[in-house]
C-alpha cells in the first residue's frame, strides 16, 4: 500500500550505497485535456495531499540526525536533471510536457470526482500516491531528484471517458515500459557525463543551513 512504502529506508539506502540522483518514473491520472494517456511529464511542483506518511529524517527519533530541519521546497525537483530528462524525452520523439504539478494523495483509493474537480481547480496536472514524501526525503539526503510522470488514464473528472481501473493503468504502464528503459538509460548517461561536485555542495548548504539545533 503507498502509504506502507519505507520511503525513509529506501531513500537512505540509496544515499549510504553512494548515489547522487534519483531519477523515477510514476504512473499518473491525467487532470489536464492536453495531458493525454501515454504522454510523459517532467514534473517541476507537487501538493502534497498525504496525511499518515513520515516526511524526514530530521524527528529526534534514535540514531537519526539532530535537531529540525525546515527544508526549503520551493524548488522540490533538480532543475538540471530535469533539464536533462526533457531534452532526452525531444530527441527520442516522445510526447512531453517540460512542467507539471503532481497531486499526491494517500491512497490507496482513486479520487471522488469532486475531488479530481478540485484538483483541477488547485492547477494539478497529473495525480498520484507517491511522490510524496520520496521527494521531501531525497532533498534532505542530498539527492538529486526528478520525477517521470506517465499518464496512464483521465482520473476520473472528464465527461465520457471511462473511470480509471487498476486494469487500465497497468496495460498503459505495460504499453510505457520500453520507452521508459530507453529514456532512463540514455538520462543516466547523461547525469555521468557532467561534475555535480559544485551542486552537491550548493545542496549540502541549503540543507545544513536550515537546520535548529537544540540550544
Amino acid at each position: 500500500m503507498p502509504t506502507l512504502v519505507n520511503f525513509r529506508a529506501n531513500i537512505w539506502a540509496l544515499k549510504e550505497i553512494g548515489c547522487t540522483h534519483v531519477v523515477v518514473s510514476t504512473a499518473c491520472g491525467s487532470l489536464q485535456e492536453h495531458i493525454k494517456p501515454g504522454d510523459f511529464v517532467i514534473l517541476d511542483q507537487f501538493i502534497d495531499r498525504t496525511t499518515k506518511r513520515q516526511q524526514t529524517f530530521y524527528d529526534a527519533s534514535e540514531g537519526h540526525p539532530p535537531g529540525i530541519l525546515h527544508l526549503p521546497m520551493d524548488t522540490p525537483f533538480c532543475s538540471d536533471t530535469r533539464q536533462i530528462i526533457l531534452n532526452t524525452c525531444n530527441e527520442l520523439g516522445y510526447a512531453v510536457h517540460s512542467k507539471g504539478t503532481v497531486i499526491t494523495v494517500e491512497g490507496p483509493r482513486f479520487s471522488s470526482k469532486a475531488e479530481s474537480h478540485m484538483f483541477r481547480q488547485w492547477g494539478g496536472d497529473v495525480i498520484n500516491m507517491t511522490t510524496v514524501p520520496e521527494v521531501v526525503l531525497a532533498r534532505e539526503a542530498g539527492l538529486f531528484y526528478a520525477a517521470i510522470a506517465m499518464a496512464t488514464d483521465y482520473d476520473c473528472w472528464r465527461e465520457g471517458e471511462e473511470p480509471v481501473t487498476v486494469e487500465r493503468v497497468m496495460q498503459t504502464m505495460k504499453d510505457n515500459a520500453e520507452r521508459a528503459t530507453l529514456l532512463l538509460k540514455a538520462v543516466v548517461a547523461k547525469i555521468a557525463e557532467e561534475d555535480w561536485s559544485s551542486r552537491a555542495e550548493a545542496l549540502k548548504k541549503s540543507v545544513e543551513g536550515n537546520i535548529m539545533l537544540p540550544s
